[in-house]
């Protein structure tokens, strides 16, 4: 077999909108640096994501000279200076309540026209703390806006084998992209990465703690923000435990560090 590296590196700077491919990304107490460091929320305070929006899917985010740019099908190119920020609010998202920071008025008319509906981007703040669950880090880590770890790790086997099957019943392939990993790992054999407990990226060491349970984002065409029944409905035939369907590996880093595509990984 040949030997295991990163094969891509993927940050997501606003939750549920499209990702944006590096070549490396620096690691802080909570995750990639800018990866899902922005939501948006409806009138409540609540997350919002492709599971009721997936329109979400077609909002490309950029980044340039220092500003987050994002654009959509029919939209102007908005930018936001990413230290922009004033009045405090509670956002939940999942179980946790998070003090978050409002943008500006003119991002949120942005993605309200977009979405149609009414809904306002928030940032997270150093200042805010969010806590991995204890079950799977004994000792406190901080996370992101992410759904709940700061990494989520794909071997390419494991989509080399989906498409296989999705082929086999006359689907359609899907790409990676579709299940938002930040770290893709080539040289695997399909589903290897379950069996990973402790793996070591360049200089960086990593827990690899909890399968990855998917949803209805999976389903979402990346490029039609339509909803659709797979892949879910070709893993659901082999890789359910209980209710759930498993595909990808959470993991949290040790350190600090940076991870570059080209990276051994290593036990």
């Amino acid at each position: 077999m040949e030997s295991r590296s990163v094969a891509e590196l993927w940050i997501y700077p606003i939750k549920s909108c499209r990702g944006i491919p590096v070549q490396q990304f620096t690691l802080d107490d909570r995750g990639p640096e800018l990866d899902r460091r922005w939501m948006l929320v409806d009138s409540a305070g609540q997350f919002m994501t492709q599971r009721e929006h997936p329109r979400m899917a077609l909002i490309d985010v950029a980044l340039d000279a220092g500003d987050v740019l994002v654009s959509a099908p029919g939209m102007s190119v908005h930018s936001f200076d990413p230290d922009a920020a004033d009045t405090a609010r509670a956002c939940v998202v999942w179980n946790d309540t998070v003090e978050l920071q409002h943008v500006d008025d003119e991002i949120d008319q942005w993605f309200s026209d977009f979405l149609s509906v009414r809904c306002t981007l928030m940032r997270m703040p150093q200042s805010t703390a969010r806590i991995v669950d204890r079950t799977y880090s004994p000792s406190p880590r901080l996370v992101t806006l992410a759904d709940a770890f700061p990494m989520l790790m794909i071997g390419t086997g494991s989509l080399d084998l989906l498409n296989e099957k999705l082929v086999a019943r006359g689907q359609r392939e899907v790409p990676m992209k579709r299940f938002r990993p930040n770290l893709v790992v080539s040289g695997t054999r399909p589903h290897e990465e379950d069996e990973w407990t402790s793996i070591r990226i360049g200089d960086v060491a990593c827990s690899v703690v909890k399968p990855c349970a998917r949803c209805a984002i999976t389903t979402v065409d990346t490029r039609t923000g339509v909803q659709g029944k797979e892949p879910l409905r070709t893993l659901s035939e082999y890789r359910k435990v209980g209710s759930k369907v498993m595909f990808g590996q959470n993991v949290i880093h040790s350190g600090p560090g940076t991870l570059r595509v080209g990276d051994t990984v290593s036990f």
